[in-house]
């Protein structure tokens, strides 16, 4: 799996036709800051990642530059946050970082990354986090690539 352009950092596109936005119902609504706040429950900010990881946030920043954690902006000041779910307790939640890799291929932003990880799926039954926290992982893949075509 290619990790050419981590998914990190980046902005809202708020542009209708982004993938996966056609795949999930009412994601069109979506696309305001706002609607992360209510899907994600608990945000971390890269010092709490680095005391959870018992890493540095140098090290922290690097999983972000290759992909292996997405943050997105958060709170009044817009700083970068990562949902508390990606990770088990002092590490990164099983099967995640590839689950990024495959969104990040299929043409998602963070945003999007975060709004398909934390909204209902129909074919899954529950969130995809949800379902990657159950160890359901080759599943939860199997519906990311679906929604790249």
């Amino acid at each position: 799996m290619s990790k050419n352009e981590p998914i990190t950092q980046t902005g809202p596109t708020g542009q209708p036709g982004q993938p996966g936005q056609a795949e999930q119902p009412g994601q069109a609504e979506q696309g305001s800051p706002a609607d992360i706040e209510t899907l994600v429950p608990e945000w971390l900010n890269v010092p709490e990642v680095a005391e959870r990881l018992g890493v540095n946030v140098s090290r922290v920043r690097q999983l972000l530059r290759e992909g292996e954690l997405v943050a997105v902006p958060h709170g009044e000041r817009g700083a970068m946050h990562v949902p508390a779910a990606f990770l088990d307790g002092d590490h990164i939640l099983k099967g995640l970082t590839g689950t990024l890799t495959v969104l990040h291929d299929g043409g998602f932003d963070a945003e999007e990354t975060v709004r398909w990880l934390f909204s209902v799926d129909d074919r899954l039954e529950t969130r995809p986090i949800d379902a990657l926290a159950a160890n359901r992982i080759k599943e939860v893949r199997r519906h990311a690539q679906v929604l790249a075509f």
